[in-house]
């Protein structure tokens, strides 16, 4: 993990799943970035913290006590879903 630790109430970005991809290789929604927000971090392992989604069509919960969400390199491809980094640098 970067230099960085996760802190409740930190700006992150989390990638959603998207839809599933269809038989014909389609995919509805992709995985996207989404901003968030930290509500917890894991006390033994801080890559996994809880998360506040906000995305376009509404809010989303991400618990600890229901897997949390694990850090992932910005530069892994393709993201991973499910996972936070940090928002790029502009």
């Amino acid at each position: 993990m970067s230099q960085q630790q996760p802190s409740v109430g930190r700006v992150v970005h989390y990638v959603s799943h998207g839809t599933p991809v269809r038989e014909d290789g389609s995919q509805a929604f992709p995985p996207a970035c989404r901003a968030a927000i930290v509500t917890e971090v894991d006390p033994d392992d801080s890559s996994r913290v809880g998360l506040s989604v906000l995305n376009p069509t509404g809010q989303f919960f991400h618990p600890l006590a229901a897997g949390g969400c694990t850090h992932v390199a910005v530069d892994e491809q393709p993201p991973t879903g499910g996972t936070w980094h940090w928002p790029e640098r502009v």
